[in-house]
């Protein structure tokens, strides 16, 4: 199984090599999760592993799933988040899921919530760089320009789906893949990894093992295998 915990995110310091480089990091706290369920072949169809992040109090949950983590023996949790497994014999129901769970893995995909920004325009929204700021633009310096050349029938009728222009801008559900696990805090339960994650500070995090990996960064682990 690619191993995979949830977490919060804590923020951003820096650390120092050996070598004295600075390299920034962002701090996760990752767990303690709880196995709440395992799937099979035989009852689900695939096999999984389910995972619950953050003891609440009962009367902050729901009477389903008071009764569905009971089942497992744990206090109701506040997330939950299956991790596709094609070997499920290493976990049992119940069982911790810590920080050092994650030891021996190089790089992680992270997955959270980015930040919300609200209405955006083009420019900043899809990185548009905005009319001519010459004389003959009047005051429509950052306007998308003319959408009447991507209507449905050459100039008129309503624009096509998938134009990129004025709206929403962030708070959407991002993936950051291959970073780096720069260091593991067992005894405070914290993740080190290097450049920036997805979401605000106390945002909810799912890291697990790099599934596919660049080029460079695939030597590194194979070679890191041949090493053990």
């Amino acid at each position: 199984m690619s191993k995979a915990i949830l977490g919060k995110k804590l923020g951003m310091t820096r650390l120092f090599t050996p070598e004295g480089a600075s390299v920034p990091v962002t701090v996760v706290q990752a767990g303690p999760c709880f196995v709440s369920q395992i799937k099979t072949v035989e009852t689900d169809g695939y096999n999984a592993v389910q995972l619950g992040f953050e003891t609440i109090k009962p009367r902050n949950s729901t009477i389903p799933l008071i009764g569905h983590d009971a089942k497992a023996g744990i206090a109701p949790q506040r997330f939950h988040r299956e991790v596709r497994n094609a070997d499920t014999a290493a976990y049992a129901v119940g069982q911790l899921v810590d920080a050092a769970s994650m030891e021996g893995v190089l790089f992680v995909d992270v997955t959270g919530t980015s930040k919300g920004k609200g209405f955006q325009g083009a420019m900043k929204r899809h990185g548009f760089k905005g009319l001519c700021a010459s004389h003959g633009t009047e005051r429509k310096h950052r306007s998308p320009g003319s959408i009447a050349g991507r209507a449905n029938n050459r100039g008129w009728g309503p624009p096509k789906r998938g134009i990129r222009m004025p709206g929403r801008m962030g708070g959407e559900q991002v993936t950051t893949r291959n970073i780096k696990l720069f260091g593991i805090d067992k005894e405070r339960g914290l993740l080190l990894l290097q450049g920036a994650v997805p979401g605000n500070r106390e945002g909810l995090l799912f890291i697990r093992q790099s599934k596919r990996l660049w080029k460079p960064k695939a030597k590194l682990v194979a070679a890191a295998a041949k090493g053990k």
